[in-house]
Formats: structure tokens, C-alpha cells, sequence
């Protein structure tokens, strides 16, 4: 059976009695609108932890554009469905004023890695990103957090974020689930056209080729530029980027002894992608 509780206090009082009796709890952060790649997560927590919490909150601090945050899909009994189907035990779904009450002044940010890329087209995201997982790991009490590599940069900033704080939780990262087709799953390919989602794998497959060709010896900026190219003739309206970075700081990066990291972002359809690889 899968619980779905609203407050801090009736989310802390049943985590409090797992722990009691030695439990090990695991929490896997969402926005609700779940898909495939969401449950994978759940799944992961709950082969390692004997107890999972799913958060579903949608975190208006995350958003710049207040259209996006009122756009953004609430699915939560088809959400709690897909749950309980995984056997996760506890789904916490607060409301806003639950999460940010009245007077609510405090930020976290994380410098340095969050500013590149994503930190630099959508300014002030990371630093709502922090402020919420720092709450709920303090909510949940969780030994264990699970995020998707898909979003590579976010996934840097909570590790940074729990090593610079000692918070006693371990972040676990987990592969990026796609479709057969090789597209990221993400909650926002629904907003693709049936057009729009025959051209989408177009952008694994150019980043990709780019990452082969990278290994084989071309020079980084020829391969991006390949890439960048192949995903314009293609149809995608525009590409934000595509850049090679060292995986764990997000400096660019020009030496293939350490483990790098190609990060790219896309419109396709007045839709907002991102994807990454190992190169």
C-alpha cells in the first residue's frame, strides 16, 4: 500500500517509526508528471533501501518563466497509480505553503558549478534546486537520494551541495532511461508534436556521433559543430548548446585522461531539451 501524506510533521512522525526499527529510507526527488524514467529511480531505491519516499512538488523556485510553472503537468493520481505499481511505501506531496510558509527567507547556492550551461540560461534555477533538496532531505530524514543522470548538471550540484553541508545522506546517480529510439525520457516529450517527436532522436544520435568522432581524434569544436548542424537540418529550431566538460566541475575540459562530459540543450517545437553523454 502507498501512503501519500501532505505536512512535514506526518511525513517525519512515519519516518521517525521506520527508523526505530533500523529501517534504511530512500527518497527520490520529483515533480510529479512521472514516466518511465522516474520509476527506474524508485525501482533502483527500492532494491537498496528498505523503505522509499517519492516527493512529488512541484518547486516554483526552479522556475524563471511564472508560465512554465503554471504549465507544468499535475498528474498526481495517475502519478500514485505508477507508484504503488514499483511498491513504493510513502509518496510526499506537500503544498507551496508547506514547503516556502510565510516569511520563508532562506536560499542555498551552490557556486561554481552551478553556473555554467544551465546556470547561465536559466539564472536563479540552481539556487531553487538546492534550497528544495536541502529541505527535503531534512524533511525526509533519507539515508540514500536517487536523481537520473539525464540531468547532469543538477545531479553535480546536490552532490557538491551534500559534501560542502556533511548532510548524511548518499547521492546515488542513475543511467538516463530513453526510448527505443534513443530519446531522453523527460516530462516535457509530451509537448512535442507527433512531427516534433520523429525529428527529437536526432539529437542523441548528432551528440553521439559527435563523442565517437571526438574519440577518434577530431578536434572537439569540428565535432560540435557537426552536431550542432546535423540537429539545425534536421528541424530543431535552435541549439543553445553543446559543450564538452570535465564531468565533475563543468570547466571546459580538453584532456581526455579525466572523465568528460558532453552536455547540450535544444528547442524543438517551442519545446526546451537537454541530453549528455560520457565522451
Amino acid at each position: 500500500m502507498t501512503t501519500i501524506l501532505r505536512t512535514v510533521a506526518d511525513l517525519r512522525t512515519e519516518v521517525r517509526a521506520w527508523k526505530a526499527q533500523g529501517k534504511t529510507v530512500g527518497v527520490v526527488p520529483t515533480m510529479g508528471a512521472l514516466h518511465d524514467g522516474h520509476l527506474s529511480l524508485a525501482r533502483r531505491a527500492r532494491a537498496e533501501c528498505d523503505r522509499v519516499i517519492v516527493t512529488i512538488f512541484v518547486n516554483p523556485m526552479q522556475f524563471n518563466n511564472p508560465e512554465d510553472l503554471k504549465k507544468y503537468p499535475r498528474t498526481e493520481e495517475a502519478d500514485a497509480a505508477l507508484l504503488r505499481s514499483v511498491g513504493v511505501e510513502l509518496i510526499f506531496a506537500p503544498a507551496p505553503e508547506e514547503v516556502y510558509p510565510e516569511g520563508f527567507s532562506t536560499t542555498v547556492s551552490v557556486a561554481g558549478v552551478s553556473e555554467p550551461l544551465e546556470g547561465k540560461m536559466r539564472p536563479g534555477h540552481f539556487d531553487g534546486v538546492a534550497t528544495v533538496v536541502t529541505k527535503l532531505f531534512g524533511m525526509t530524514m533519507a539515508d540514500r537520494g536517487y536523481f537520473g543522470q539525464k540531468d547532469w548538471q543538477q545531479l553535480q550540484v546536490v552532490q557538491k551541495l551534500v559534501r560542502d553541508l556533511n548532510l548524511p545522506i548518499t547521492i546515488v546517480g542513475c543511467e538516463t532511461i530513453r526510448e527505443p529510439d534513443g530519446l531522453a525520457m523527460s516530462s516535457r516529450n509530451v509537448r512535442l508534436t507527433d512531427a516534433g517527436r520523429r525529428i527529437a532522436p536526432v539529437f542523441y544520435a548528432a551528440i553521439t556521433a559527435a563523442a565517437e568522432d571526438i574519440r577518434a581524434g577530431q578536434s572537439d569544436r569540428m565535432a560540435i559543430r557537426e552536431a550542432a548542424v546535423t540537429m539545425r537540418d534536421a528541424g530543431f529550431e535552435r541549439v543553445e548548446y553543446i559543450e564538452l566538460r570535465d564531468a565533475e566541475t563543468l570547466l571546459p575540459s580538453h584532456d581526455p585522461t579525466r572523465p568528460r562530459r558532453m552536455l547540450a540543450a535544444a528547442w524543438l517545437d517551442g519545446v526546451r531539451l537537454i541530453d549528455n553523454i560520457p565522451v
